[in-house]
């Protein structure tokens, strides 16, 4: 949490604890719906409401879209149906469709209602995609231009539009340019609109060769296009050439951050849209089929090691030693893990180099095997004076950091393949795989060296 956000929580609890509304309301006026929605998850839950009936109508709707699921989900349920329609009303069309998924049937049914024809067609343009696409992100209210008239026809176009709406849209840095038939030309920065003649013809000016996206292009793709080109915002084409939408910056961080969520809470076995202030039961319930499915893995490796129960009695430092096998595993497999899993969801992986990539981390794994199994032996053999026991352990090191590596590499590539989250599931695996072979490993050397 940063310091700014600190501060916010800190003085918004102490004022709804002192039941001061008024006082809250003032300090919200300063705070944009971003602000407002992380200080409210951040709010244990009877703070919430109170601090959600001092949000004003203008901010509601786009406090409730940077919201997680089920806190979103929460709110809209304490919130009157009149206010969300009122709410909703202001918002534009693919933000709305962000949300209608959790709204009631009765709300979306009376906005739709409410809508003058070209904006439902554009509403059910947007709902046409899922969200994890372009066409999902994009917004159909694209301010485009006709690519024959002059710079003055542009300038009144524009303030028209702000006429109407009351302002330009957010991140306008270009304008589409089309044909008479809607066909996508190109795009006119707003620079040069300040930098040529008044009676310059669009089309002479414009650029041409603006990468275009297609609406079912995939959302993590539209995010490496915009950071490969440097772009603020970029047009939605169909497969004919029509210009259908325009995707902008704060689209594609909303995707960054949703994508870094999920990857590091999936590691944990928790949801994406995990609430910290969630209750108590929903949580414990969430929570409990990864702790299932981690206990299994440990009575995996605790059958292991039972197999040599014997050579256990006879040898305590074997005892001491096993902990350092299974995290040295882990900790190497995790490594590659992390690599293989981060170069899947840049597409950086292919069958072209796979093969090569593997050779590659399992050279390293070997590398670091033998040197750090050298290590281990002396001190073992400086440790408990055994010579053969050092060799038992090093050998035990080499095996189980080789075996990170390569269960590192090809296990997050097989849960692909069968349907899984490798984020969500890889570590799971990992550790089950290193444990039970490190101990495998550790405890046979042992029996078939040392009795």
């Amino acid at each position: 949490m940063s310091k700014r956000l600190q501060e916010q929580v800190n003085l918004i609890t102490d004022m709804l604890e002192k039941n001061s509304d008024s006082s809250v309301s003032g300090f919200l006026e300063s705070m944009s719906p971003a602000e407002i929605s992380r200080v409210m998850e951040s709010l244990p839950l009877d703070l919430r409401r109170p601090f959600w009936e001092q949000v004003t109508l203008l901010k509601k709707g786009e406090v409730l879209l940077e919201l997680q699921g089920i806190l979103r989900r929460s709110l809209i349920k304490q919130t009157d149906e009149d206010e969300l329609i009122a709410c909703l009303s202001v918002m534009q069309m693919d933000e709305i469709a962000d949300l209608d998924d959790d709204l009631p049937m009765s709300v979306v049914s009376a906005m739709v209602n409410t809508m003058d024809i070209q904006r439902r067609e554009r509403y059910e343009k947007v709902k046409l995609y899922p969200d994890d696409v372009a066409g999902g992100l994009m917004d159909v209210d694209a301010t485009a231009v006709r690519g024959d008239v002059s710079f003055s026809a542009v300038f009144r176009y524009l303030r028209r539009l702000r006429q109407r709406e009351g302002s330009l849209p957010e991140h306008l840095d270009s304008l589409m340019v089309i044909d008479r038939h809607n066909r996508f030309m190109g795009t006119l920065p707003l620079s040069h609109l300040v930098s040529y003649d008044a009676s310059t013809t669009v089309s002479d000016v414009m650029i041409c060769n603006v990468v275009g996206i297609t609406p079912l292009t995939s959302a993590l793709e539209v995010t490496r296009i915009f950071e490969d080109q440097d772009l603020l915002s970029a047009p939605v084409i169909d497969d004919k050439g029509y210009l259908v939408g325009r995707i902008t910056v704060d689209d594609v961080i909303n995707v960054i951050r949703d994508q870094a969520d999920r990857e590091v809470l999936g590691r944990a076995g928790l949801d994406q849209h995990e609430d910290m202030f969630a209750p108590v039961i929903n949580s414990s319930l969430r929570r409990a089929i990864w702790l299932g499915i981690n206990l299994l893995t440990a009575f995996l490796a605790a059958w292991v090691i039972g197999l040599f129960e014997g050579s256990i009695e006879k040898m305590v430092a074997l005892a001491v030693l096993m902990p350092v096998v299974a995290s040295m595993g882990g900790v190497a497999g995790s490594q590659t893990l992390t690599l293989v899993t981060r170069g899947m969801a840049l597409d950086q992986i292919s069958r072209r180099n796979i093969w090569k990539l593997a050779a590659h981390e399992l050279a390293i794994g070997g590398f670091n095997g033998v040197f750090w199994a050298g290590v281990v032996t002396m001190v073992a053999y400086y440790w408990f004076n055994d010579l053969k026991l050092g060799l038992v352990f090093g050998s035990a090191m080499l095996i189980v950091i080789f075996t990170g590596a390569l269960v590192g590499t090809f296990i997050p590539l097989i849960l692909k393949r069968i349907g899984v989250d490798p984020a969500l599931a890889g570590g799971v695996v990992l550790t089950t795989a290193t444990d039970a072979i490190g101990f495998f490993a550790f405890l046979g050397l042992a029996t078939i060296m040392l009795f």
